[in-house]
């Protein structure tokens, strides 16, 4: 896919469309990767975003317990 480059002040840019926004889910930013001949935008991904919430929802529901014990009965530190 060709797209032109556009003067943005005293820079250039390109325009993304909608659609390529929406497919690949991509917000105020992206990724940059630079390799040999190329250079790659990839969506800059959050995987932490709404955390906090699931959390305190967890906690509400009384599944924020620990699945097994920290420290097992036969475990030897010497």
């Amino acid at each position: 896919m060709q797209v032109p480059i556009i003067q943005i002040g005293n820079s250039k840019g390109i325009r993304l469309n909608k659609v390529l926004l929406d497919k690949y889910q991509i917000g105020d930013k992206v990724e940059m990767v630079l390799e040999k001949d190329c250079i790659i935008l990839k969506p800059v991904s959050a995987p932490r975003i709404g955390l906090e919430k699931a959390f305190q929802e967890m906690h509400a529901n009384g599944d924020n317990h620990l699945l097994m014990d920290d420290v097992f009965a036969d475990e030897n530190w010497d």
